[in-house]
């Protein structure tokens, strides 16, 4: 078997495919094996992969825009949350976007990722960042849930199916930014660009599970129950609920791959909100890999 480190932000549904890789044994049938870590902070998970502790990652897809500005060489090889799953939840005397003036939103982090969507959700109904409210770097969705319920944040993303039990305990549905941007990709499978390609037939027989394990969360409803559940300790109830969502709406891809569509939103909205006006002049492909993923998929029926 080769070994493969693999790092990923919070223990979230967001990591469903790559635990469907490893729980149904699809990693191991291309005969790798993935040690998989689990990091809760998503400036780490990046910082893993650029001084090579962990050889792929989920990261946040602007963190490979922001690597490509100060000269390095990640890139995305694939997809993962390619249209956001995410309520804006605040506390339950919190009604209105209006009402978020002068008060604390959590984000996974300032430089990238949730942040971004914040100041883009909150400008259109007439808030601006940092004047009428403040954004704290709190962590990602786990970390913002407890910091939610122990009152330190006003408010914060929260993906499904916790924001279906934030709703059930109290707490308010702002909005839901996918109906206010319907593409974005919030996270993508990262690595390397000289790593990947010293290392090409590891990557394609990752890609190969990576595409699979894809399908086999469309296919199996119960399966992915179990194993949200095993990985996460929701109740059924939640993981379903999750798993509606996500076939829906089409949060995962189906065959794993990175959206240019949903990337090109990312820099358009987070170039104009960082005011680095250069980078919505780029192409959202200029940051895309897809060599590994088209070879694996020639590759399965």
């Amino acid at each position: 078997m080769d070994r493969l480190n693999f790092a990923y932000v919070s223990r979230n549904y967001f990591n469903m495919p790559v635990w469907i890789a490893e729980d149904a044994g699809l990693f191991a049938e291309e005969g790798l094996a993935v040690a998989i870590e689990h990091i809760e902070g998503v400036d780490e998970v990046t910082d893993r992969l650029r001084q090579g502790h962990a050889q792929l990652v989920y990261g946040i897809s602007e963190h490979v825009v922001l690597d490509h500005e100060a000269g390095g060489k990640q890139q995305i090889i694939g997809g993962n949350v390619n249209r956001l799953p995410f309520s804006l939840i605040s506390q339950s005397s919190i009604k209105t976007i209006a009402d978020l003036r002068g008060k604390t939103i959590g984000v996974s982090s300032l430089e990238a990722g949730s942040s971004s969507l914040i100041i883009e959700l909150l400008k259109q109904s007439g808030l601006s960042y940092p004047d009428d409210y403040k954004m704290d770097a709190v962590g990602p969705i786990l970390a913002r849930w407890d910091k939610l319920q122990s009152g330190a944040i006003d408010a914060g993303l929260q993906g499904a199916p916790l924001n279906y039990i934030a709703m059930d305990q109290g707490f308010h549905s702002l909005c839901e930014p996918r109906h206010i941007i319907p593409d974005f990709q919030f996270t993508s499978l990262h690595a390397n660009h000289d790593w990947a390609e010293a290392h090409e037939d590891l990557v394609i027989r990752f890609m190969r599970a990576f595409i699979r394990a894809h399908r086999w969360f469309t296919a199996n409803k119960e399966g992915c129950r179990t194993i949200a559940m095993a990985r996460t300790g929701i109740s059924a109830h939640y993981a379903d609920r999750a798993w509606d969502d996500y076939v829906a709406d089409g949060i995962f891809p189906a065959d794993g791959d990175a959206s240019t569509a949903a990337l090109q939103s990312l820099i358009n909205i987070s170039g104009l909100i960082r005011a680095i006006p250069h980078r919505i002049k780029t192409s959202a492909d200029d940051y895309i890999n897809r060599r590994y993923w088209t070879d694996a998929l020639s590759g399965l029926v």
